[in-house]
């Protein structure tokens, strides 16, 4: 359930599977794990293109600005995130699997000494374009709607236990799983990530 491509496609114009890497591709890639590491303020196009051997002039091409860049990532990477939880709902049936499999899209995310992309750039929401901040809002929307209805089959079915609003619940799911990123990341521990995210989960746990 990996949310974005073999980074061997960044260092060159073949990916993984054998066929070509676009230049747009690869700017993307650069550009997401730049902003997964550093946030979006803290890199700049002169980055990119030295990391691709590329020309600025190349980087505008494609993305006539770094706004139009950073709203190129957050949509696909939303688009990725989207097709993890469509993948988490093919392949698992009970609640708690769901959340514990939603909980380790973080995880790997961090094992790779990164951020989850929207949380960075929701640290850095005062000072980016108006296109990302809606992109921004949309994606934890959309990953709190999907949680909610998680929450509300594992409490039809008896698997998950807990009392109130199951839109308040997921709201906390994502802050909690968020805030856990952050405290881990100056340790270094994917480990104190996930000891936060399995006791969170395990609150919930139900009769079943």
């Amino acid at each position: 359930m990996a949310l974005r491509a073999d980074s061997t496609a960044v260092r060159s114009e073949v990916g993984a599977d054998g066929e070509p890497v676009s230049t747009r591709s690869r700017i993307l890639d650069v550009g997401e794990r730049l902003v997964q590491v550093r946030g979006f303020n803290g890199f700049s196009y002169a980055d990119v293109a030295a990391e691709l051997s590329v020309t600025k002039a190349s980087l505008h091409y494609h993305f006539p600005s770094k706004a139009d860049l950073g709203e190129a990532i957050i949509t696909r990477y939303a688009e990725r995130f989207t097709d993890a939880l469509a993948a988490i709902d093919a392949e698992l049936t009970h609640a708690p699997a769901k959340l514990a499999a939603y909980a380790n899209l973080y995880a790997e995310v961090l094992r790779e000494e990164r951020m989850c992309l929207c949380g960075m750039l929701a640290a850095e929401y005062e000072t980016i374009p108006s296109p990302i901040r809606s992109a921004v809002v949309g994606f934890l929307d959309d990953n709190e709607a999907w949680l909610a209805l998680v929450l509300e089959q594992g409490r039809g079915h008896g698997s998950l236990s807990f009392v109130g609003s199951t839109a308040v619940l997921a709201r906390s799911i994502v802050s909690g799983l968020e805030g856990a990123m952050l405290v881990a990341r100056p340790y270094r521990a994917v480990e104190r990530f996930e000891t936060a995210a399995a006791q969170l989960l395990a609150s919930l746990a139900g009769a079943n």
